[in-house]
Order: structure tokens, then sequence, then C-alpha cells
């Protein structure tokens, strides 16, 4: 049994998918005006690890993570570029989807873009207006009624009193409240658009999502995920007007990650403390960075420091050392190891429980190695690979994790080079020579462990 914190019950579920064996899950992904910054790969790594485990316990999953290539961001950053927002929009997705790939996250089922339903988003405006869920306003946008919504605030808590009250009134706004939301804006002059029937323009933000996930997965469906910062007012509203226009419930489980924190603040473009996952991919290798955010539950606030990756890369290691000169063995049967993994990833998704499980069966490898029990060592290892394949870590043979490039001032011919020339010189009985050389070597941060079959090493 799986049980999942919904945000919109607050407390833990089991998990019961609509259709048996079956999960239809939409996450919002990223809007595409720069590039990704770690916040955003939290998310993509915290719902790659959900769809990886409800995969393992046997689920089809069918995973929709939407591209926003639309929006006003996006029309305000190709306009000081100089360039046309298509040529922005599909540049940053290549970017995004190369960021994903090297923080090793799957491709989700469907990326349908916003531009691509522009006729399904008018389609379920046309609906809500001639519901009276939404008016046509006389700037020529088109605004959803909240008040006509009953329900409005049950995602995030709100009272729509009190959302209407603390409002910023613009005169300027031709909305009937403040709390009112666009589905649709009318087109500045020069601004790209497309045709409707309450004139030239484009879609509001929270309608694009429900258009997308109602096209791509009906209407209701099993999860909804995304950021912290989306629950309100985008999910908020993305229920309001879906649930209108279908009269069904909309969602039955919505999830949402913890943010990232630096200096006790939330990592965003905003407020201007972000670092892009490609900044961070210079200075660390991506297996620790996603490490890194895989060890913390999923809900959970994480404080980002270069001392918390340097701790994730030291017990990345330690798991990989356990591997290291192992060849795991083939079709080894479930363990009691497996057992807990199980567990605590079905409680939640708790990460940090199965990292914890990881490890003990590293112990166990090197327990098993100790004792000569070389059999046992290799089963053990066929596990560890086994569980951490859930979690998206370890399925990299060890010597290229500790040989990774990150950057750094050698290369690793460079560092082959210079083994060899330390071998050359013990061999040659010049051992100052030797010794000076591997003292050089871990000045730049390149281990050396010398045994029998020879000298291997990592970077430090």
């Amino acid at each position: 049994m799986i049980r999942i914190y919904n945000t919109l019950t607050q407390r833990k579920e089991e998990f019961k998918p609509i259709e048996p064996g079956k999960v239809r899950m939409y996450v919002c992904g990223m809007t595409v005006y720069d590039y990704c910054h770690l916040g955003h790969a939290r998310v993509l790594v915290a719902f790659d690890v959900i769809t990886r485990y409800l995969r393992h316990s046997g689920f089809d999953v069918h995973y929709v993570r939407n591209i926003t290539d639309i929006d006003d961001k996006i029309l305000r950053r190709a306009d000081e570029n100089g360039e046309v927002y298509t040529a922005l929009t599909d540049r940053m997705i290549r970017a995004m989807h190369e960021d994903e790939a090297r923080l090793g996250v799957l491709s989700p089922t469907e990326e349908p873009r916003a531009t691509a339903f522009i006729d399904e988003i008018i389609a379920m405006i046309h609906t809500l207006v001639a519901s009276g869920h939404a008016y046509a306003a006389d700037n020529g946008d088109v605004y959803f009624a909240v008040e006509s919504y009953e329900g409005y605030g049950k995602l995030s808590k709100k009272k729509l009193e009190d959302l209407v009250a603390g409002a910023r009134v613009d005169v300027q706004e031709a909305k009937r409240s403040p709390a009112d939301f666009a589905l649709w804006k009318a087109a500045k002059p020069g601004e790209v658009s497309w045709p409707s029937p309450w004139g030239d323009g484009r879609p509001g933000w929270h309608i694009e999502c429900s258009a997308m996930s109602n096209c791509c997965l009906g209407e209701t469906f099993d999860i909804h995920g995304g950021g912290p910062d989306l629950l309100f007012p985008h999910h908020e509203n993305e229920i309001a007007q879906s649930e209108c226009a279908n009269g069904k419930t909309f969602v039955n489980t919505w999830m949402h990650a913890g943010a990232i924190r630096v200096n006790k603040e939330k990592m965003s473009k905003s407020l201007g403390n972000f670092f892009t996952i490609r900044e961070i991919l210079e200075k660390y290798p991506p297996e620790i960075v996603r490490y890194f955010l895989v060890s913390s539950h999923y809900r959970s606030q994480v404080d980002y420091s270069e001392e918390s990756l340097e701790e994730a890369g030291r017990t990345l290691t330690r798991l990989y050392h356990a591997l290291r000169g192992v060849i795991p063995a083939k079709d080894v049967a479930p363990t009691g190891h497996d057992q807990r993994f199980e567990e605590v990833m079905s409680d939640d998704f708790n990460t940090a429980g199965a990292i914890a499980v990881l490890h003990a069966v590293a112990n166990d490898i090197n327990q098993h190695r100790r004792e000569g029990r070389d059999e046992q060592a290799r089963e053990a290892a066929a596990v560890l690979v086994r569980l951490g394949g859930v979690l998206g870590l370890l399925q990299q043979d060890p010597e290229a994790f500790f040989q990774a490039d990150t950057g750094g001032a050698l290369s690793a011919a460079d560092i082959e080079a210079m083994i060899q020339a330390r071998a050359d010189a013990r061999k040659a009985k010049n051992f100052a020579e030797g010794d000076r050389i591997r003292d050089e070597l871990a000045e730049k941060g390149i281990i050396l462990d010398d045994s029998r079959e020879g000298t291997t090493w990592r970077r430090g």
C-alpha cells in the first residue's frame, strides 16, 4: 500500500488510482524564458523519483509535464534580446532537456506546449463564459469570475473574502472583482496573438494547464504536482476553472515539492538568489547534485550550500566505494533490504529513509568483502544497484564515477600520464620522484589507490 500526503486534505492517504494499475499524473513544468535553476531541478528530480517508484511498484504511469511557451516573461525577454519569441523558447527547451538528461531525469510520457493547444484553451474559455463562470471585459480580456465558484480556496485554505479585502485595486483593470483572474489577454500592438471570439489575444497562464491536462489525461485524474510556489494562485485557479468547465472533481491527489533555500530565503529568479543547473554542474558531477536533492524528503525545504553538496559527494562516494571492484550478481531475489526500501518509499516516497537502506546494503558489501565472502558481496552489490536505480543513482561504473571530469586542471589523460611516470620512477627505484608525483596529484585532488592489480585513481 502506497500512502501519499495530499495537499488538498493535508494528510497522508492510501493511494487508489481511478483505474486500477494505472496512474495519470500531471506536473507543472517550466516557463521557458531562461535557464533552469536548482529550484526547478528539485521539482524535476522529485517527480522523476515518484514516477520511478510508482513504476517499480507495478503501475503503468502516464506522466504529463507541460511547457509554458507563451507568457509575459517570455515576450519581454525575447524583446530584450531582439529575437522572435519562438527562437528564445526553442533554445531554452533544448537547454532544459540537456540539464534534465545530465541529472538523470527520465522524459515524461507527454510534454505538451501551450501554443499547441490554443483551440482547446479557447473552447474551455467559451464553456466558462457560456455557463456564467467567466466574462468578457471592456478591455478585450476575459476573466474568470472567482465568486461564481463556491469551492475557491479549498486547496490553499485561503478565504475569498480575505483575498478580495487584501487585493490591490487598480482603476485601470476591467475586473468585476479584484480576485478574478485572466483567461484570455487582449493583444497589445505588435504582440504575438491568436484569433478568438473575444478578439485577438493569447491565453492566460492558469487556463493553459487546465486545457492541456484535460486533453492529455481527462477531466479527472490521479495526481497533480508542482513546486511550492504554484499552490496559490496557480493550482487554486486550475481547480476553479476546471471544475466549473467540466462539472467534475479535477484531481484526487495534490502533491507539492519543497523549496530550495539560500540563506533562509526561497531560491527564485525574482529574488535574484538562484544558481542555474548549468552553473552548479560546472563544479559538481551531476549524480552528486541528484544525490543532494534525493537525500531529503520531497516535501521538505532544502538548504543549498557548497558544504551540503560536498557532503553529498562524500556520502555518495562511500556507496560507490562499496561497489568498486565488485561485479554485481545477476537475478538476485528480493531481500530484507528490498522490503525495507519499499516500506519507506511507500510511506509518501521517503527518499531519506531509502538512502539509509542503500547505506545499510553498502555496509553489508564491505563486511562480506572483509570476511572473504565474495559471492555474498556480489549479491549485495546487485541489490544496491537495483535499489539505487529506483532513485536514479548508482548506475555508473564505479571507475567512471571516481574519474569523472569536474572541470579541474587535470584531465583523465593527464592523470594517467602522471601515474605512468610514477610507475616508471618506482620501477627505476626512484622512490622520491614517485612520492613527489603522488603528492602533486594529491594536492590537485587526485587520490591514488595501490594494490597488487595496479594503481587506480579517483577525484577526491
